[in-house]
């Protein structure tokens, strides 16, 4: 499980780029929603669309950064695991 969290946590700026384009992609599936609600149903169709993608995107991101996070609270907990070979005072 180690091995996945330093996968997806490797890059943080990275994840948070994701998940910013996310975002902004779920602010237009809502506009594309909302202009749905005055002028043809079609537009809310892709509107849906493009929310499901963002929704998609901002959840990767999202668990790049949770991950990034998660392993900084392993790292700083674990003990460290460095035993002496020297055993001379």
């Amino acid at each position: 499980m180690i091995k996945l969290l330093e996968k997806l946590g490797q890059d943080p700026q990275r994840s948070l780029t994701l998940f910013l384009y996310g975002l902004g992609l779920f602010v237009i599936g809502l506009l594309f929603v909302a202009l749905g609600y005055f002028h043809h149903h079609l537009w809310q169709i892709m509107g849906v669309i493009i929310l499901a993608l963002a929704c998609l995107i901002a959840a990767w991101g999202y668990l790049g950064i949770f991950a990034n996070r998660w392993l900084n609270i392993i790292y700083r907990t674990r003990p460290n695991q460095k035993i002496s070979t020297n055993n001379n005072p």
